[in-house]
């Protein structure tokens, strides 16, 4: 493949990822208020559109259209750069997920990612554990004692639960033996006694999928870890400074992230774009790795939801104390069984 044909397909990848991302985002939003308003015994929206479904569109413009306030208090630099650092973070990190085998025309291949780097979960979790920065400028940047006790119980938050979940992780880079996302797919491949997948979360590791998974709640501010933005009190978190565009940005970052966390799980858990393979050789090569991969995120968010729509708030003392007491110790005891079966074996 030369430069120039590299470059092309690129920026075509990076459109395509940017706009099916966004439209994930906005269409997230939607399956959550209807989920959860069936779950409520209510109908969610259904005035915009068939079932609602432009309601997402109708949001969207209210946000644009919104009158934009800024406080004359705020350290202005700051405040406007706090909500882009949050998005651009979130919708970053999705570049080096893989979705699929590689995509192969006559003598041109390319993979259904972004990049493809060997060190792609290093960089998936550097580039998320950036967003704190966005969070924490938010609080300080809006000069209101309100948005930086939001953003200091946030940032403590964020920063506690990264622990955990990078540790939970550690098993399945031992047992997996890469950093690369794609390789660890592959290294789950097969089945046990022909019906089983060997997928790692059939391979010992559940206990490490959920401390990822309720680690990864609280990382992406999520119901029953919402502190950061406490939307149900009287006086939101960080952002209760924001308004229009702005407050609309930290929300999709939110979504976005959580889009980012289901893909994160389905790779190293639930054998990604894997499952039963059927019918022509192109089906088998790109249609279905795709459709197993989508449909695995989709039951991560709906799972999210449903969560959301079952469990009250944590207080902040118990928040913190379910992290340092009982995730990290259990994350922990996974690295060392995980290490010492590996050893064993070996």
């Amino acid at each position: 493949m030369n430069v120039q044909t590299y470059i092309i397909v690129s920026l075509v990848k990076i459109v395509l990822t940017i706009f099916i991302l966004l439209t994930a985002v906005a269409y997230s939003v939607w399956l959550e208020r209807k989920v959860v308003g069936h779950m409520q015994n209510r109908w969610g929206p259904t005035r915009v559109g068939p079932f609602g479904l432009l309601q997402p569109l109708a949001d969207g413009l209210k946000f644009i259209f919104k009158e934009d306030l800024t406080p004359p208090h705020v350290y202005k630099p700051l405040y406007i750069a706090a909500p882009m650092l949050a998005v651009v973070f979130a919708l970053t990190s999705i570049s080096v997920i893989p979705i699929g085998n590689a995509i192969t025309v006559g003598k041109f291949s390319t993979p259904l990612q972004i990049t493809d780097v060997n060190i792609g979960l290093l960089v998936v979790l550097g580039i998320t554990s950036l967003g704190v920065y966005g969070v924490a400028l938010a609080g300080w940047s809006s000069n209101s004692k309100y948005s930086l006790l939001g953003g200091l119980r946030a940032s403590a938050q964020m920063v506690s639960y990264e622990i955990s979940l990078g540790l939970s992780l550690i098993g399945v880079l031992i047992l997996s033996g890469s950093l690369s996302l794609r390789e660890i797919v592959l290294a789950q491949q097969g089945t046990y006694f022909g019906f089983i997948p060997r997928w790692f979360f059939f391979q010992g590791q559940c206990f490490a999928f959920f401390v990822y998974l309720t680690s990864a709640y609280a990382e992406t501010n999520r119901i029953p870890f919402d502190l950061p933005e406490a939307e149900t009190e009287l006086v939101a978190g960080y952002h209760t400074e924001y308004s229009s565009m702005k407050f609309a940005m930290f929300f999709m970052a939110e979504y976005a992230n959580m889009i980012t966390v289901a893909c994160l799980a389905t790779i190293l858990f639930f054998g990604g774009w894997l499952g039963p393979m059927f019918g022509p050789a192109w089906l088998q090569q790109t249609v279905l790795p795709v459709l197993y991969f989508i449909a695995k995120v989709f039951v991560f968010i709906f799972v999210y939801i449903w969560v959301r729509g079952t469990l009250p708030r944590f207080r902040y003392d118990q928040l913190m104390a379910f992290g340092w007491k009982y995730l990290l110790p259990l994350a922990i005891a996974n690295l060392v069984i995980t290490a010492l079966i590996v050893a064993l074996r070996s």
